[in-house]
């Protein structure tokens, strides 16, 4: 199915690129680790692609738009002469991946580009429902288990992993001019997001509020738990060290009081060895526990049209109506920037 040489490059790639990731994907069966470490490999490429590019809008709208003509290449069973393109492509033939999870990905990106802010604790969900929970769908195709109760855990577990991301990056984000706190905790904790982004310092306010985020993720990786006895047995124990690793995240943020602004939480290689023996009594125990409530809790409202298209219980066309329009507006913004400096250096027309 994929070419061994391309394998090798987009495991090299998680090797060095995602290392939570590349130790949790050691337990997973090889039918499900080589698809899984290729979806990440395109997952991290895709993000390297909007993360290296300059802080200019334009130059960030043109990585975008370069994602998704290669993406357009790869369902078309023709992908760029690259090997994660490739063995991505090959991917997504032989799991049948419905268009709308990559396009998800593809959507949340464009709105890193256009620097979008979100006013409430569901527009960062929404976010995180693209970059994240859309890559928990596609883990649990890979896995050939498209039922909602397992699709809509799996989105939990990527919204989860998402907010820790957030709560981790705070400091990283501001130097770097971005926000993904909501907006409306900001004002309610009495902080300016202008006077932030200039001087971003971890305070007693700023500290509650990644707690808070925290909190929020701590809910979902509880609920998240209860679809991993859905998956197929050889695959629990890879699922269940990614949230006890990304969960552990959490952990170091909080023994570092909440400070990530000035401090980068870690966790060490013990703790990380400790996380995957757990995750192999976590998986023998979910044999015999009955089953919990929570499989069967309705999927947030922000991950839904997720688990609707990995379950297939809406029609999957090419590219969705929602994603067009946003990637539309990013190629209209990036023509205007392209053509303002001649019309510069032009002048006016004669009539």
């Amino acid at each position: 199915m994929i070419a061994p040489a391309d394998l090798a490059h987009c495991r090299a790639a998680i090797r060095t690129g995602s290392l939570s990731f590349h130790a949790a994907s050691r337990l997973l069966p090889n039918k499900v680790r080589d698809p899984a470490l290729v979806l990440y490999a395109f997952c991290r490429l895709a993000d390297d692609a909007v993360d290296e590019a300059s802080d200019d809008a334009a130059t960030k709208a043109t990585a975008v738009l370069g994602l998704r003509d290669r993406l357009d290449l790869v369902y078309q069973g023709r992908p760029r002469n690259d090997p994660t393109d490739r063995a991505f492509t090959a991917v997504v033939e032989a799991f049948e991946m419905p268009r709308a999870l990559p396009d998800a990905l593809l959507e949340g990106f464009a709105w890193d580009a256009i620097g979008r802010r979100y006013d409430d604790l569901s527009g960062v969900m929404d976010y995180s429902a693209r970059v994240a929970a859309a890559v928990g769908a596609m883990m649990c195709v890979l896995m050939r288990q498209r039922h909602p109760d397992a699709l809509a855990r799996a989105c939990d577990l990527g919204l989860a992993m998402q907010l820790t991301n957030i709560a981790r990056d705070v400091g990283e984000d501001a130097r770097a001019g971005r926000i993904y706190l909501p907006l409306s905790w900001l004002s309610e904790a009495g902080i300016d997001p202008a006077a932030f982004l200039a001087d971003p310092h971890p305070d007693v306010r700023v500290r509650a509020l990644v707690m808070r985020l925290l909190a929020e993720a701590r809910s979902l990786y509880a609920r998240s738990g209860a679809g991993i006895a859905r998956l197929p047995l050889a695959c629990r124990p890879g699922i269940h060290a990614a949230r006890h690793i990304y969960g552990g995240i959490g952990g170091a943020i909080a023994a570092n009081d909440h400070d990530s602004i000035t401090l980068r939480a870690r966790t060490g290689r013990a703790q990380k060895l400790g996380w995957l023996g757990l995750s192999f009594i976590n998986s023998a125990a979910s044999v015999v526990m009955p089953v919990a409530a929570t499989l069967h809790a309705a999927p947030r409202p922000e991950v839904r049209f997720l688990v609707e298209a990995a379950a297939r219980l809406t029609e999957v066309r090419a590219r969705s109506d929602v994603v067009f329009q946003v990637l539309a507006q990013l190629e209209t913004q990036d023509r205007n920037r392209a053509s303002a400096p001649q019309m510069a250096r032009g002048g006016a027309q004669p009539g």
